[in-house]
C-alpha cells in the first residue's frame, strides 16, 4: 500500500514511538494521582512533553499547555471557554467542522458569527476583514492550513488584525503543528490547538492547547484532578483547570518519543521532504487533461496536500479505484470542510486528497501521479 492519507493521520510512526507507549503501559501509574515511583514516572513524562511543546509553540509557560485527546477537544475547550452569547466572532470559509460546529452551537445561543469568504479558487478575501468587525467582536478563529487544499492562512495578517482591534486569536494548527514554525508571541496567537497524531508523528488520542498567560479559559469539563478534592468547583490552577480526569500518559509517552525523533531529524528537513514530494506530484498532474487541482500553488509555503478531481467522476469512485487497482490510500469526500467545498463548487462530488508524510518516497509519488494519468485517460474515452 502507498499511504498518501497523512493529513488524516501520519503512518507509519517513527522508530521508538510504539516502544515508548508499550513501555509506559507496562510501568506507569496515574500521573498526578500518587507519590509512588510509578505515578511519578508518568508525571515526569507528562511534564517533559508539556515543557517541550511550550518551547516549540512559543508558549511562555509550560503549565499553560493542557492536554486533550485530540484537536477537536482542544478547539471545543478554547471556543466554549472563551466565547459566549453577546460576543461576535470572525472565522473563515476554510474551517474544519471541529471549528465550525462549536461556533454554530454558540451562534444558536446568541453569539454573532461571520466568515471571511473564500472565492471559487479557494482564496480568502483578507480585504473583507475590516468590514466584518463589529463593536462586540471578541475573537478571530482560523485554521493555519486548510485540510482540504493545503493552502496556508496569512497569520501575519490575521494576527495583526486581531492585535489591532484587541481581539483574541485562536489558531487551529491540526495540519501544521510539528513541521511548520508556530510562535505564539511573534505571531500574536492567544491559543494554539493541536493534535499529536498528524505532523507531530505521535499516537492517536493525544493533543492539546497552548494558552497565552493572562487568557482565562473556562473549563469545559470538570471532575477528578487528584488535587484539591474538597473543592466543589474545578481548581483554577493551570493546567489542572482544563485537564479533568486521567491523562493519556501512555500516549503522551509516545508523543514525547515522536518529538525527540523530530528534533533529532530536524523539523525543517521533514517539512522540506514532505512538501517537496507534494510539489513534485502537483507538477506531474496539473496539466493532465481532465484533472482539476484545487488550491494556490503559486505560494511556496503550503501544507503537503494536493487535492483534485478527475473529469466528472465522483471523488469516492476515484479513491476506490486508486485503492483497489493501484493500492494507493487517499481521502475522498467532504473532508469535514463543508463551507470550503461549497466555495470550490465541489459540494456534490467532493474531491480526492493526496497528503504526504515523512515516510513517503519519490517512487511512491511518481506511481501516484501515473495512476492519476491512467484514470484521467480512461475517463476521457
Amino acid at each position: 500500500m502507498i499511504y498518501l492519507d497523512n493529513a488524516a493521520t501520519t503512518r507509519p510512526k517513527p522508530p521508538g514511538v510504539a516502544e515508548a507507549v508499550a513501555e509506559a503501559m507496562a510501568s506507569y501509574g496515574n500521573s498526578g494521582r500518587g507519590a509512588h515511583e510509578d505515578a511519578l514516572s508518568a508525571a515526569r513524562t507528562v511534564f517533559g512533553v508539556r515543557r517541550r511543546l511550550a518551547g516549540w509553540f512559543g508558549c511562555r509557560r509550560a503549565d499553560h499547555v493542557a492536554f486533550t485527546p485530540n484537536s477537536t477537544a482542544a478547539l471545543n475547550i478554547a471556543i466554549s471557554g472563551l466565547l459566549g452569547p453577546g460576543d461576535h466572532v470572525i472565522s473563515t470559509d476554510w474551517e474544519h467542522n471541529s471549528v465550525l460546529r462549536p461556533l454554530y452551537r454558540l451562534r444558536e445561543r446568541g453569539m454573532g458569527l461571520d466568515f471571511l469568504p473564500a472565492d471559487s479558487c479557494g482564496q480568502l478575501d483578507y480585504g473583507a476583514l475590516e468590514g466584518l468587525l463589529r463593536p462586540n467582536t471578541r475573537a478571530v478563529v482560523c485554521t493555519h492550513a486548510s485540510n482540504l487544499t493545503g493552502d496556508m492562512a496569512d497569520l501575519e495578517r490575521m494576527g495583526g488584525f486581531a492585535r489591532k482591534h484587541n481581539l483574541l486569536f485562536i489558531l487551529d494548527a491540526s495540519q501544521t503543528a510539528g513541521t511548520f514554525p508556530i510562535d505564539m508571541d511573534a505571531q500574536g496567537i492567544d491559543v494554539v490547538c493541536f493534535t499529536g497524531h498528524k505532523s507531530l508523528l505521535g499516537p492517536q488520542g493525544t493533543g492539546g492547547l497552548c494558552v497565552r498567560e493572562g487568557v482565562e479559559v473556562r473549563p469545559l469539563l470538570v471532575g477528578g484532578t487528584g488535587v484539591q478534592s474538597f473543592l466543589e468547583t474545578q481548581p483554577e490552577e493551570w493546567p489542572t483547570r482544563l485537564e479533568a480526569g486521567t491523562l493519556n500518559s501512555h500516549g503522551l509517552a509516545g508523543l514525547g518519543a515522536a518529538l525527540e525523533y523530530l528534533e533529532r531529524t530536524g523539523r525543517e528537513k521533514v517539512r522540506a521532504h514532505e512538501c517537496g514530494l507534494a510539489r513534485r506530484f502537483y507538477e506531474a498532474v496539473r496539466e493532465i487533461p481532465g484533472v482539476t487541482v484545487y488550491g494556490d500553488f503559486t505560494r511556496e509555503e503550503r501544507a503537503p496536500i494536493v487535492t483534485l478531481n478527475i473529469g466528472d467522476l465522483d471523488s469516492s469512485e476515484v479513491s476506490d479505484e486508486l485503492a483497489e487497482r493501484f493500492q494507493i490510500a487517499t481521502r475522498p469526500g467532504a473532508h469535514c470542510a463543508p463551507r470550503f467545498h461549497r466555495a470550490l463548487g465541489t459540494a456534490e462530488r467532493g474531491a480526492v486528497r493526496f497528503s504526504w508524510g515523512w515516510a513517503n518516497t519519490e517512487e511512491e509519488t511518481c506511481a501516484a501521479a501515473e495512476a492519476v494519468r491512467i484514470l484521467a485517460d480512461e475517463a476521457r474515452r
